[in-house]
C-alpha cells in the first residue's frame, strides 16, 4: 500500500497537473478523490489554506505558490504560461486569510439539512462533513441562528445562545413546530479544531467584518433573485451533511425484519 503524500507534496501534485490557478477547496476535493491523503482530519479545507498562505507568508519569493486572487493559487513557474498577474498582499491580510476559515464571523455552517437525517434526542448527532471523506464534526453544541423549512419556504427563525443548536432543534419536533419542517439550515459562531472540536466563541467581533457576515448570511439564507453571488463574504466552510449512524442502522434492521417476516 503506497505511503500517502504529505500535505505540500499533494498540493503541489494537484497544482502541478492544473493548466489554471485553482481554489483551495477544490484542491482539497482532488487530494481526497485521488486518495492522496487518507488522514485529512476534520478541517482539510482550513489545512490546504493554511499550508499554502503560510508558505507564502514565511518563505516569500522562495514559496513555490502564488495567489491569484482570494483563496485561488497556481505554482510560480506557472504563472509566465498561463499570464496570470499575482494579487500582493500584505502580512497582515496574509495572515487573515490563513485564518478566514475559523475566525470570520461564522465559521461553519450548513444548508437545507435533512430532519429525517437525524436521530432526534434532546443531544441529538448533527453530524457533517467538510468535504466528503474528511472526519465527521458534531454540531450539535453549536450557537448561532437557524433556519426551518417547510419544502423550500421559510418557516421559522431561531437562535441558539443559553441552549445549543441540537437542544434548540430536538426542542422543534416537539412542539407546535414539530409537523410542520422536514430540513434546517445553520450558521454558527464556534470554530471547529482540526480534530473536529468546538471551541469558544471570541471575547469580541470587529464591526468591519460583522457587517459584511450579517449581509452573507442573509444572502445565502434567503438567496434573493437579485443578488447573484452567494454570500461572498461568508468565509467559513459549508458542510455536509451526514445521516446519524443511528438512522442507517434502524433501516438496516427494518430491511431484515421485513425479509424475516416473509419467510
Amino acid at each position: 500500500m503506497p505511503k500517502e503524500l504529505t500535505w505540500r507534496k499533494a498540493i503541489d501534485k494537484i497544482l502541478a497537473a492544473s493548466p489554471v490557478p485553482v481554489h483551495y477547496n477544490e484542491i482539497t476535493e482532488q487530494i481526497i478523490s485521488e486518495g492522496l491523503r487518507t488522514t485529512v482530519g476534520a478541517t482539510p479545507a482550513a489545512t490546504v489554506n493554511a499550508q499554502i498562505s503560510a508558505s507564502i507568508k514565511h518563505e516569500g519569493e522562495n514559496s513555490p505558490y502564488v495567489r491569484v486572487s482570494k483563496g485561488t493559487f497556481t505554482l510560480k513557474n506557472r504563472t509566465s504560461a498561463t499570464k496570470v498577474i499575482p494579487k500582493k498582499l500584505t502580512p497582515e491580510a496574509i495572515e487573515s486569510e490563513i485564518e478566514e476559515e475559523q475566525y470570520e464571523i461564522i465559521s461553519s455552517f450548513g444548508m437545507f439539512w435533512r430532519k429525517d437525517a437525524v436521530e432526534w434526542t434532546a443531544t441529538p448527532k448533527l453530524l457533517g462533513m467538510q468535504q466528503i471523506g474528511a472526519m465527521p464534526v458534531d454540531f450539535c453544541k453549536q450557537l448561532g441562528i437557524y433556519l426551518l423549512y417547510d419544502g423550500r419556504e421559510v418557516i421559522y427563525v431561531g437562535r441558539t445562545t443559553d441552549r445549543p443548536l441540537g437542544r434548540r432543534l430536538y426542542e422543534h419536533t416537539i412542539d407546535r413546530m414539530s409537523a410542520r419542517w422536514d430540513r434546517f439550515s445553520w450558521f454558527g459562531l464556534l470554530p471547529v479544531s482540526e480534530v473536529g472540536a468546538l471551541g469558544s466563541l471570541p471575547a469580541q467581533y470587529d464591526a468591519a467584518k460583522l457587517i459584511p457576515g450579517l449581509e452573507a448570511i442573509l444572502i445565502e439564507a434567503l438567496e434573493p433573485r437579485q443578488n447573484r453571488k452567494r454570500g461572498d463574504d461568508l468565509a467559513a466552510v459549508e458542510y455536509l451533511q451526514k445521516v446519524d449512524p443511528e438512522i442507517e442502522k434502524k433501516k438496516v434492521k427494518a430491511t431484515l425484519d421485513a425479509a424475516l417476516n416473509k419467510l
